[in-house]
């Protein structure tokens, strides 16, 4: 992670019918009304071809403004699928479909209430979920709603970092943020106990940029805001931490069934694969055990994606800015699979009409953590910025696609990988390049369902 101090601070709608919404479809973010779908017959289906198509999963009709489109209201106990692979098997029936719901909203998808700080709510700081150069949060959030999995519910991520300011213990303080955020099996690998409570802020940030609680009236949301968080330790309070306790934590993660691990450090550019064999086939047996593993690519602007990121078994993360640019301290190469939104100022990258190294500056990536060194209050600091604030991102996002079923109930770390940089936004030349790998994470494109 950098800090960098002295940085400054379409309407989407979707034709569709939604007159006949009941409140309690609106209330629950149903993606399609219930009870309901859309019918349309041929032009030489006769009026015994239609009844006998619609009267078994039907009790009743009404026209819509598409000709021989009705819709169909349904038998009470027959779901919409089940009417839809009925009709579709009928004389007649050129296509059954269910009443998709549509929403007029700034985002075109979900809008939680966070208000943010100050005036303007969420949506003023956090560029890196909703902005043109964001990650397409809301589309994710609603899709993940549609599932009955609303912000990744039921996925296990570990953040092994800095420990978390996930409850009060002695003289810490639980992040209001995080008062109703699951955490699940904590340890801490510096201190040796079960509170690895944080003492530096970072791992905290991290931990809200997936899991901050959303929705709330307060502060800025969290991309997976209703996974679970396994608090993992393995930093002190200056960000350092040796490869042994990097390695138990990751097997730890493994052992407590996390689906998802982030890691938000890296080891020095010089440290090679036989430097650090223990936290390598540690990553290797996440990998094994079906857990995605993703890193942060490292922050000094170097043409090499540094360990543990550039580990084989590993999704190594990129950082870009709120101008869809390479920011101008993140690690780089062939090893680099994705970027993401890790704020601060553009690279100087000639051709590339994105950036724009000579002003004006670039966003932070605003999380609630520490707003001073007493480890007891808590604020918005505008000084997060780096491949540790753009690793997340992916993580949360990977936590989306599972939640979605997209890729069925239990992708592999290959799936995830592949579904994540297949649906990546192009940035840079066209293609897989080596300065922004796939391009840049899209939680929105991710989370669509495969066609």
């Amino acid at each position: 992670m950098l800090k960098a101090r002295d940085l400054r601070l379409a309407l989407v709608i979707s034709a569709g019918l939604t007159a006949a919404l009941p409140a309690s479809a609106m209330a629950e973010e149903t993606p399609y009304v219930p009870g309901q779908l859309i019918v349309r017959y041929a032009p030489d289906a006769s009026a015994q071809d239609r009844t006998a198509a619609a009267s078994p999963v039907a009790t009743s009709s009404s026209a819509t403004t598409g000709g021989r489109a009705r819709v169909l209201h349904l038998r009470r106990g027959t779901s919409v699928a089940e009417a839809i692979r009925s009709l579709r098997r009928r004389r007649g029936v050129v296509y059954a479909a269910p009443n998709f719901v549509a929403r007029v909203s700034s985002t075109g998808g979900y809008v939680p209430n966070d208000r943010g700080r100050g005036s303007g709510g969420w949506e003023r700081f956090q560029w890196n979920f909703i902005g043109h150069y964001g990650i397409g949060a809301p589309a994710a959030w609603a899709r993940a709603r549609a599932t009955r999995h609303p912000g990744a519910r039921g996925v296990r991520i570990a953040v092994i970092d800095t420990g978390i300011a996930y409850r009060n213990w002695r003289g810490y303080r639980r992040s209001p943020d995080f008062a109703r955020t699951h955490f699940s099996s904590p340890a801490d690998f510096v201190s040796h106990n079960r509170f690895p409570l944080d003492r530096e802020g970072h791992g905290t940030h991290v931990a809200g940029t997936i899991a901050e609680q959303t929705n709330n009236r307060y502060a800025v949301t969290g991309l997976a805001y209703e996974s679970t968080i396994i608090p993992i330790r393995v930093l002190d309070s200056t960000g350092s931490g040796d490869a042994a306790a990097i390695a138990r934590g990751i097997r730890y993660a493994v052992a407590k069934r996390a689906k998802i691990i982030n890691l938000s450090f890296e080891f020095g550019s010089d440290v090679t694969e036989n430097d650090i064999p223990d936290v390598v086939n540690a990553l290797s047996y996440a990998r094994s055990r079906g857990v995605l593993v993703v890193a942060a690519a490292g922050n000094e602007y170097s043409h090499t994606v540094v360990y543990p990121a550039r580990a084989s078994s590993v999704l190594s993360v990129g950082a870009t800015t709120s101008h869809g640019c390479l920011a101008d301290y993140s690690n780089y190469g062939q090893r680099l699979d994705l970027v993401a939104p890790g704020g601060g100022n553009d690279a100087d990258l000639a051709g590339d009409s994105h950036c724009h190294p000579f002003g004006p500056l670039g966003r932070p990536i605003y999380q609630m953590t520490f707003s001073d060194k007493t480890f007891r209050h808590f604020g918005l600091p505008s000084d997060y910025v780096g491949t540790s604030m753009a690793s997340p991102h992916v993580a949360g996002t990977a936590a989306l696609v599972i939640a979605s079923g997209v890729l069925g109930p239990h992708p592999s770390p290959d799936a995830l990988r592949a579904q994540l940089k297949r649906t990546a936004r192009d940035l840079g030349e066209p293609g897989t390049d080596s300065l922004y790998g796939a391009g840049l994470v899209s939680a929105s494109a991710a989370t669509a369902p495969v066609r």
